[in-house]
């Protein structure tokens, strides 16, 4: 599904520091990448800049084809296949957010995977991918999973003042009430995977 070339990530193999932005001090190397939405994108963004093999984070919106062609708070996440597969970055998507609910903030927080939308025949192999990834994944579940799998049609980055809004001030009150939980939880997903 990715591309993929041979980039040296070992800067980025720190789980505790914001990830560095590797593929640009390497011309011509691609690390593979996905797009996610399910919450805030500034949980989800921190969330991702934890995870060994994650070389960068770009938070935003995205938004896909009618009827989900209304932006939506996403994440797009750069990574190195060779260190985190797709199905351990979905796995940590599903599990960080409420992948099983319809809430009614979904039109702002929808729960999706978006596949890039560039070539027929490779995009439809990146849809059977991710649907069987969502198969696999949804049995640790006790509720279906609602997060959708769609062509990605677009994203926009947030403004530069909040990139990064976890690693830049902690201390925030939401960061403190809605980000620290959610990276417990992630170390707790975590630790669970390594017994």
């Amino acid at each position: 599904m990715p591309q993929k070339t041979r980039c040296n990530s070992t800067l980025a193999s720190n789980p505790n520091k914001p990830t560095a932005d590797v593929a640009a001090t390497q011309p011509g190397c691609a690390f593979a990448q996905i797009t996610l939405g399910g919450g805030c994108h500034w949980c989800t963004e921190a969330v991702f800049q934890r995870l060994s093999g994650v070389i960068k984070v770009e938070q935003g919106w995205a938004r896909s084809n009618p009827p989900a062609d209304a932006w939506s708070e996403a994440v797009t996440v750069h990574f190195n296949p060779e260190q985190i597969s797709l199905t351990e970055l979905v796995r940590v998507h599903l599990h960080t957010h409420s992948a099983t609910k319809a809430h009614s903030m979904r039109g702002k927080y929808r729960s999706a995977l978006y596949f890039r939308n560039h070539n027929l025949n490779h995009n439809h192999n990146q849809q059977q991918r991710l649907a069987k990834i969502l198969t696999v994944l949804g049995n640790e579940f006790p509720a279906p999973l609602i997060t959708q799998i769609l062509p990605l049609e677009g994203f926009k980055a947030s403004s530069a003042e909040y990139q990064n809004y976890y690693q830049t001030d902690p201390d925030r009150p939401f960061c403190r009430v809605y980000i620290v939980p959610k990276l417990a939880k992630l170390a707790r997903l975590l630790d669970d995977d390594k017994s």
